[in-house]
């Protein structure tokens, strides 16, 4: 009995290029929610800004939804983002299940530790999930909106525009999710503009790469896929 390859040989970079775009898109979603509780200072010299660790790699997440749109369309772009919900749901599970045993004497993280970073996981990925899924599909539906518009062309266009936007609501949401019934407008309103602003320059400044990316990846994907 002969044991057939059922992928084309010729589709097997393309699908090797979504894979690792996949990839890097869970990998990122993931760890963001996994140090989003340590808060630190970025100085990028004409504003210092305090930013969760989650705002470092999460920027990343649109910048993958971006190649996977332009180069495999908005079908696998939206079931990559539904498996990002999944992966999210997957890491609470794993996380609950970590806290239902005690550490051993020795272990290098102790339950208190533990409990200590991962406590508040739960909520900061609830907030992050609402927040996640409502800007990453408007990040989709505006890419391709632009790309409509534009016909193709202008790449930095539908980039830039499709993420910005998409980065205000996800901020807004993740804000007020996380911090309901807080009163203090005027600092959340703050949190807001500072996580977007941030957001918002790293996407300008990945444009590079998302030109990059995308001359690779068209290389790799067969005309008819």
């Amino acid at each position: 009995m002969t044991t057939l390859d059922p992928i084309d040989p010729e589709e097997r970079p393309a699908d090797f290029g979504f894979l690792l775009l996949a990839a890097i898109f869970l990998a990122s979603l993931v760890v963001c929610n996994l140090i989003a509780q340590k808060f630190l200072t970025v100085d990028l010299g004409f504003k210092v800004f305090v930013l969760s660790a989650g705002s470092l790699p999460y920027p990343i997440t649109f910048l993958a939804t971006d190649l996977i749109s332009e180069i495999y369309g908005k079908w696998r772009a939206r079931m990559v983002v539904w498996s990002g919900f999944a992966a999210s749901l997957f890491t609470l599970l794993a996380l609950w299940l970590g806290s239902q045993f005690d550490a051993i004497p020795g272990s290098p993280v102790s339950d208190e530790t533990y409990d200590a970073a991962f406590a508040n996981t739960w909520r900061v990925i609830g907030a992050s999930m609402v927040a996640y899924l409502a800007a990453q599909f408007v990040d989709v539906r505006l890419f391709h909106f632009w790309r409509a518009l534009t016909n193709g062309r202008h790449l930095w266009l539908r980039n830039n525009a499709s993420t910005i936007v998409s980065q205000l609501l996800d901020s807004a949401l993740v804000v007020f999710v996380l911090f309901a019934g807080d009163k203090r407008i005027g600092e959340m309103a703050g949190m807001i503009f500072d996580l977007w602003l941030f957001k918002a320059l790293v996407a300008m400044f990945d444009t590079p790469l998302f030109y990059w990316g995308t001359a690779l990846m068209r290389r790799w994907r067969p005309a008819r896929l």
